[in-house]
C-alpha cells in the first residue's frame, strides 16, 4: 500500500521500502548536470513526484559508479554532489522545498524518524534495477540550515574483486598469497576510509575459502553479501560489538575469522591471541602507514610481547586515480628528471622488478568525453610490512615507529609512494596524482 503527501504542487509516494532506478543514459559528471537539470524543471509539475526525483538521482549516481551522493544545505537549499573517484563533484542546486521531501522520502526508504531534524540518524536501503541490486547506507546530521545527508553506495560490482585485480605488485602479492595459505596467523589492513580496505579483506576472504573451512566474519556493518560465508554484524545498542562479538564467533569453532576494525584494546586482544590459537585472522587498524600498526597496538595497551609471534603481515593502502588511456598525454622526459628516476629505481628493495629506464614514459591527463578531468577508475597502492622473528626484538624494546620503518625498508619494504611511483612510470596513473595521495615525491625511495 503506497501513500501520497501533497506540499504546493509537488507529491511524495511512500511506504515503499526499495528505490527503484533505471538506466538514464550518462557517462560523465556533466551529462548528470545536464540531465537532473533538464528533469528539475518539472519538480514543481503536478504530476512530479518525489519518487521520481529521487529515482533520478540515484539511477544517474549508480550509472556513474560514484560511491557517495551528499546532499549539503544551504539557505535557499540543498547542494547536490557525487563522489567519484574519491573526488566530490557539483551535480545540482535544489530548491528547499523540493529537498525537504527528498530528504523525508530518503528517510522513509531508510527506516528513519521522519519527524526527527535534531540529531543525527543512520540507516539502510535497497536500490534495484533490472540487472541489479544494490545497498545504500545513510546518515544524516543537524546543521545550521537542516539535515545534511550523505548516501554510502555499496555497489556489488566495485568490490567483486580477486587478489589479482587489486593493482598489487607480483612481489607483494606472492607475499599475500603465501600469508593467505598459512593455517593461522594475523593479517592487518590499514589505512583511512576508502582507502579499499573493505574490498582487499573481501579478496582474501574468497582467496580462502573452501568447503572445509568455516568462515565467520563480525562487520559495522555488513557491506557486501559473500555466499558460503558465515557474516554477523555489531548491533546499535552495543549487545553485541566487536569485542564481545569475536569471543562469541570464537565459540563456533571457526577456521578464519574477519574482524571489521580493531578499535579497543579487548578487541586486539582477542583477535591477537586468536591468531596464535590456530585462527586465521583478517582486520583493519587506523594507521598513516604498515609500520604504526605496533605503536598503534601498544597504544592500545597490548601486551609487546604478544604481537610478534601473532601478526604476520601488515598491509597499508590507498587508491589513486587511473589515467584516462584515452587523452592521456606523454611528456618528454628531462635529463634532471631522468636522474630521478634512475636515483629512484636504483634505491627500490630487490625483489621489486623494475622498468627499463629507457622504455618509461611519463604522461599527464588532459581530459575528454570518456573521463573526469583526465582520469577514470581507480587502482590500489600498497605497502607490505612483514613481521618476521628480527622485528620481536624491536617490538619488545618499545623501538619508534621510524625505526621499525627503516628496518622494515631494509628488509625490503617498498613504501606506498615508491609502489605509487612506480604505477605511474608504468602509466597507469599521473607523478601529480601521487603526491595528491602520498605528499610530495622522495625520489630516493629508501629515503
Amino acid at each position: 500500500m503506497t501513500e501520497e503527501r501533497n506540499s504546493g504542487n509537488f507529491k511524495e509516494r511512500g511506504g515503499i521500502n526499495d528505490l527503484h532506478i533505471g538506466k538514464v543514459g550518462v557517462q560523465t559528471i556533466a551529462e548528470a548536470k545536464d540531465k537532473i537539470s533538464s528533469e528539475s524543471k518539472n519538480w514543481e509539475g503536478e504530476e512530479y513526484s518525489t519518487s521520481s526525483a529521487v529515482e533520478l538521482i540515484f539511477s544517474a549516481a549508480v550509472e556513474l559508479d560514484a560511491s557517495d551522493v551528499h546532499f549539503e544545505t544551504s539557505k535557499e537549499g540543498a547542494r547536490l554532489r557525487f563522489r567519484l573517484d574519491g573526488i566530490l563533484y557539483d551535480v545540482s542546486e535544489i530548491q528547499r522545498n523540493i529537498y525537504d521531501l527528498i530528504l523525508s522520502r530518503l528517510k522513509l526508504i531508510s527506516g528513519m524518524k521522519i519527524n526527527v531534524a535534531d540529531s543525527p540518524q543512520d540507516g539502510r536501503f535497497s536500490m534495484r534495477r533490472e540487472d541489479i541490486s544494490i545497498d545504500a547506507r545513510i546518515s544524516t546530521i543537524p546543521a545550521e540550515f537542516g539535515e545534511m545527508v550523505v548516501v554510502r553506495i555499496l555497489n556489488p560490482k566495485t568490490i567483486d574483486l580477486k587478489l589479482s585485480e587489486l593493482g598489487m605488485r607480483d612481489d607483494d602479492r606472492v607475499i599475500a598469497e603465501n600469508e593467505l595459505k598459512k593455517p593461522n596467523g594475523m593479517i592487518l589492513v590499514t589505512g583511512p576510509t576508502g582507502s579499499g580496505k573493505t574490498t582487499t579483506l573481501y579478496a582474501f576472504l574468497k582467496e580462502v575459502q573452501d568447503p572445509g573451512s568455516k568462515i565467520i566474519t563480525i562487520e559495522d556493518p555488513i557491506e557486501y553479501r559473500l555466499s558460503g560465508i558465515e557474516q554477523t554484524q555489531v548491533s546499535k545498542d552495543g549487545s553485541y560489538d566487536f569485542s564481545n562479538g569475536l569471543k562469541s564467533i570464537l565459540r563456533q569453532d571457526p577456521d578464519i575469522i574477519m574482524v571489521g576494525e580493531i578499535r579497543d584494546r579487548d578487541t586486539a586482544e582477542t583477535s591477537l591471541n586468536a591468531s596464535l590459537t590456530g585462527h586465521l585472522v583478517f582486520s583493519t587498524l587506523h594507521t598513516n602507514n604498515a609500520s604504526g600498526a605496533i605503536p598503534r597496538l601498544v597504544d592500545l595497551g597490548i601486551n609487546p610481547k604478544i604481537i610478534g609471534p601473532a601478526l604476520d603481515l601488515v598491509i597499508a593502502q590507498r587508491l589513486v586515480r587511473r589515467i584516462c588511456q584515452k587523452c592521456r598525454k606523454e611528456n618528454a622526459l628531462s635529463d634532471e628528471q631522468k636522474n630521478d628516476i634512475s636515483s629512484f629505481l636504483a634505491s627500490l628493495p630487490e625483489r621489486v622488478k623494475k622498468p627499463d629506464i629507457n622504455e618509461i614514459k611519463i604522461f599527464s591527463s588532459v581530459g575528454c568525453e570518456e573521463c573526469e578531468g583526465g582520469y577514470k577508475g581507480r587502482v590500489g597502492i600498497f605497502e607490505f610490512f612483514e613481521v618476521s622473528d628480527k622485528f620481536e626484538v624491536l617490538i619488545n624494546n618499545g623501538a619508534a615507529e621510524s625505526e621499525i620503518e627503516k628496518t622494515a625498508k631494509e628488509g625490503g619494504m617498498a613504501t606506498l609512494q615508491s609502489d605509487g611511483i612506480l604505477k605511474a612510470l608504468l602509466g597507469e596513473t599521473t607523478l601529480e596524482e601521487i603526491e595528491r595521495i602520498t605528499g610530495p615525491i622522495e625520489w630516493k625511495a629508501g629515503s
